[in-house]
């Protein structure tokens, strides 16, 4: 499914059960897409609890770049493939999350979005080597809206302090893109999805 937005079109993988009881926007890295193992893993947990999932491809993606360019215009995009997928699955609750610069999105626009909650997946803290160029900005931004961060042990990017977010799950042996521990991590995002749903409106 295309959607049309300010950045030049997204490309959607909807998977939408009857009577879906909320929808998980997940996306991709800079320079990846959305059948990375651990975005399959969160998709798959997600469906088993009875919510909609959209795999987002986004706009800089779709147009062959690596680099996601402006946030601004990154955000502004999102927020624009949010609306369009709200229209599709109505009436159910938001939660957004993504891996790496994926996630960095999720929590930049978790409150415009209207999300209840936000799946970090392998959080850059910082760029590999340069930890005084912190992006703990971008992962307080949700605010009072909660956020899951699962990093792998090993990530040169740092991992997130537990103070920064509800909660911080580390993968042990795990570099950035996570090579195993997809049971671990489909483990840690199971209880949050059904607390977030579960908590009365």
């Amino acid at each position: 499914m295309h959607i049309d937005t300010s950045a030049g079109p997204a490309e959607i993988e909807l998977d939408r059960p009857r009577g879906a009881r909320f929808l998980l926007l997940l996306t991709h890295g800079s320079g990846g897409g959305v059948d990375a193992k651990d975005l399959l893993a969160v998709r798959d947990t997600a469906l088993e609890l009875g919510g909609a999932v959209a795999r987002v491809v986004q706009p800089y993606r779709v147009a062959g770049r690596r680099a996601p360019g402006s946030a601004t215009v990154q955000d502004e995009a999102w927020l624009e493939i949010v609306g369009a997928l709200r229209k599709k699955v109505r009436k159910v609750p938001l939660i957004q999350g993504g891996r790496s610069n994926g996630a960095r999105v999720a929590c930049r626009t978790a409150i415009a979005a209207e999300a209840i909650g936000v799946i970090a997946l392998s959080y850059p803290l910082h760029p590999p080597g340069k930890p005084e160029k912190s992006r703990r900005d971008e992962l307080l931004a949700p605010g009072d809206i909660e956020v899951l961060v699962i990093n792998g042990a090993n990530d040169p990017f740092g991992v997130p302090d537990p103070a920064d977010a509800a909660e911080v799950v580390v993968i042990p042996g795990q570099p950035h893109s996570f090579r195993a521990g997809f049971d671990a991590i489909q483990a840690a995002v199971a209880p949050w999805l059904r607390r977030w749903v579960d908590r009365p409106a």
